[in-house]
């Protein structure tokens, strides 16, 4: 998915409570970024896909389909586990995190395995304030 500078223009710096919103969008496009890569090549990460899953719905991301279907070219994202269409406020992160991590190591989404993992990674480095990333993120170069 492509993102351009509207993108993170939805992203709430009230629903992140441990990182800034330039951390996060950095992380978001480096998610972003390496996900199209392993799309190229027919592969899947499903905790990457958790990881996006959780940013795409925190910025409340426009999620685009590869063709129409039904005559729209895209998706509001969901929240990542209970996948209600909602825009993001306080009370649905304060659903959606614990039920995350409730759910790690205790069940697993059928066929994708680490998908669960990678959305409570999210929200706990960027919810909880563990301080550590979902991803390993390469840092910003100004030139």
């Amino acid at each position: 998915m492509d993102l351009m500078g509207r993108d993170f223009d939805h992203i709430r710096r009230e629903h992140l409570r441990g990182v800034k919103v330039t951390e996060f969008a950095h992380l978001w496009w480096q998610a972003e970024q390496r996900g199209d890569a392993l799309r190229a090549e027919d592969q899947v990460d499903w905790y990457l896909v958790g990881v996006l899953a959780a940013c795409r719905w925190i910025a409340n991301a426009w999620v685009p389909y590869n063709g129409p279907i039904d005559g729209r070219n895209g998706v509001m994202a969901k929240t990542p586990l209970t996948l209600k269409s909602a825009w993001v406020i306080e009370e649905l992160i304060e659903e959606e995190t614990p039920y995350a991590e409730r759910l790690v190591g205790r069940w697993e989404w059928p066929g994708r395995p680490g998908y669960v993992e990678g959305v409570a990674a999210t929200f706990a480095w960027m919810g909880r304030r563990s301080g550590v990333p979902p991803i390993q993120v390469e840092q910003a170069h100004a030139s």
